[in-house]
């Protein structure tokens, strides 16, 4: 069965949080990572926990570390090229603007992965229709089999 829209779900949660963390309790990136990796299941927490991690002892900017732990989390996720550029587009702006700037990122970045889940769950239906079709099919195969 497909995971993908349990993955965005697990994604715009993330983002929801982030926002929170970063508006709110004017958290560093680091700091909101972590809260976010405690907060989140798998596959979604590892990405958070390893930019916790990496976030301090990078010599490369937070940009490039954005999109190699994207790279290792599509991996590991169910994740499509879709879902990948509206992360790898949002992460070109974290930490770049104020915060008004940077929610208004957060919340397009959430309609994006909106539309991405409503494909998901399109998607998920038409291959669980298809499915219970051919076990009927089978099914009935079998049964003039042995008629």
């Amino acid at each position: 069965m497909d995971d993908r829209p349990k993955h965005i779900r697990q994604l715009k949660n993330a983002l929801q949080i982030l926002e929170a963390e970063i508006l709110y309790s004017q958290s560093p990136l680091k700091e909101a990572f972590a809260l976010i990796a405690a907060q989140i299941p798998y596959p979604t927490k590892t990405f958070f926990k390893a930019m916790s991690q990496q976030i301090m002892e990078a010599d490369s900017d937070l940009h490039e570390l954005w999109q190699e732990n994207i790279r290792h989390f599509k991996k590991i996720s169910s994740l499509e090229a879709n879902d990948e550029e509206i992360l790898n587009q949002f992460g070109r702006t974290l930490g770049q603007h104020d915060f008004d700037q940077q929610q208004k990122h957060i919340h397009l970045a959430i309609t994006h992965l909106d539309r991405e889940l409503e494909e998901a769950k399109d998607k998920q239906r038409k291959y669980a229709k298809l499915s219970k079709g051919l076990g009927i099919l089978c099914g009935l195969f079998i049964v003039l089999l042995l008629i």
